[in-house]
């Protein structure tokens, strides 16, 4: 039996959460060869590395790339853009996969897309068609231009993809894998799950009530990231609530975003801030879940904690015209405007009913049925607008 090469991309945490479930189902598929290529920010310490993790989940890494120039600032960016697409097309040319898996809307992701294009290789995207802020929004696109096969996460990216000139019998409304997760992830949450994580700052009893950031920088706002970051540092430390701050992605501007946090820390090294660099999914699912609110401008917040209905507040552009369900209140980089936002959610103290937008939680099996059965042969490498011209 010929088997199908299925090669997926993962370049950061946010990757492996909203792709998990696709590896399982898939490693369950007879006729497919399953390859993980491991790069970018997922390899590197200081922005949770997660070799460990898909060892512990069972998931063989086939290569590492090492693509990330130091400096987090748009020339490395670029520059790392550029690594990534030298080193990952060795890489496929080794490989020879018959499709490609890029995940979401990073400067990693477009890496992929590019070399996967340039060598003639079927290349599936998840979650394109959405709107948001930042060079995400250009990126995603662009990715979305370059696929071949695109699975959506809502029902109006669904209608964005093909509006945007894809043929229409190779675009699938999935739904977000990383619904999957939050479908069966165990609520109760273990109250002494922070021991098992390095962190800085005093761990306490997740019984007590308490919060979560999350706070990225935006690539399109480089050089205000500081000047944002201490906004919602000024408005966290005067609620003087047990918190669990998540340390920011690799973006240009993280710097500028560590620099605030870590100044606040040395500053302030009795406050309820615990530090930390990353969770297992899991885990992560269990600590927004059982928080009191869900604060920055993670995605997260509104995917899986709109699944779970927990009460959020973002902050800022970069999510800015993404479909939200009702559990997050939009605020701007605002001290005062972030903190009553706050409070007003820990004054709700109950969860929001479910948000179905990006779907119900059975994406993964539904993009590997797809992947596993696909005929490439029927699949074009040369692609084609397929909507009407405007005469």
């Amino acid at each position: 039996m010929n088997k199908i090469k299925i090669c997926i991309v993962i370049n950061n945490r946010a990757n492996y959460a909203r792709i998990k479930s696709v590896i399982e189902n898939l490693k369950k598929k007879k006729k497919v060869d399953l390859k993980i290529i491991l790069g970018a920010s997922a390899i590197l310490e200081k922005f949770g590395k997660l070799e460990k993790t898909l060892s512990n989940d069972k998931i063989k890494i086939h290569h590492k790339i090492n693509s990330i120039i130091e400096g987090e600032t748009p020339l490395t960016m670029a520059k790392s853009t550029g690594l990534a697409v030298i080193e990952i097309s060795s890489i496929f040319a080794d490989l020879k996969p018959d499709v490609v898996v890029t995940i979401a809307d990073r400067f990693e992701t477009m890496a992929t897309a590019v070399a996967a294009s340039y060598m003639n290789i079927i290349l599936a995207h998840t979650q394109g068609g959405e709107i948001t802020g930042s060079i995400d929004e250009s990126v995603r696109h662009a990715i979305t231009k370059l696929s071949h096969i695109h699975f959506a996460s809502s029902k109006i990216a669904y209608k964005n993809i093909i509006q945007l000139g894809e043929d229409k019998k190779n675009v699938f409304l999935t739904g977000c894998p990383s619904l999957d997760l939050a479908k069966k992830f165990p609520k109760k949450i273990d109250d002494n799950l922070l021991k098992k994580y390095n962190g800085v700052g005093k761990k306490f009893n997740l019984k007590e009530k308490y919060i979560v950031v999350m706070q990225h920088p935006v690539t399109t706002e480089y050089g205000d990231g500081f000047k944002q970051i201490n906004e919602t540092i000024k408005a966290v430390s005067k609620l003087n609530f047990p918190t669990i701050w998540l340390w920011p992605n690799v973006d240009a501007g993280s710097d500028e975003v560590s620099k605030g946090l870590r100044i606040y820390r040395e500053k302030n090294i009795d406050s309820k801030i615990f530090f930390i660099k990353n969770f297992t999914a899991e885990d992560y699912l269990s600590v927004i879940y059982n928080c009191s609110c869900l604060i920055g401008n993670s995605s997260s917040a509104i995917r899986e904690g709109g699944f779970l209905g927990v009460p959020a507040v973002n902050i800022g552009t970069r999510q800015t015209g993404r479909e939200v369900g009702k559990n997050i209140i939009n605020v701007d980089y605002d001290e005062k405007k972030i903190l009553k936002a706050i409070d007003k959610q820990l004054r709700r103290n109950k969860k929001f009913a479910s948000s179905k937008i990006y779907g119900d939680g059975n994406a993964g099996k539904y993009i590997a049925s797809i992947l596993s059965n696909l005929n490439i042969k029927n699949v074009s490498i040369q692609k084609k607008l397929s909507f009407k011209k405007i005469k």
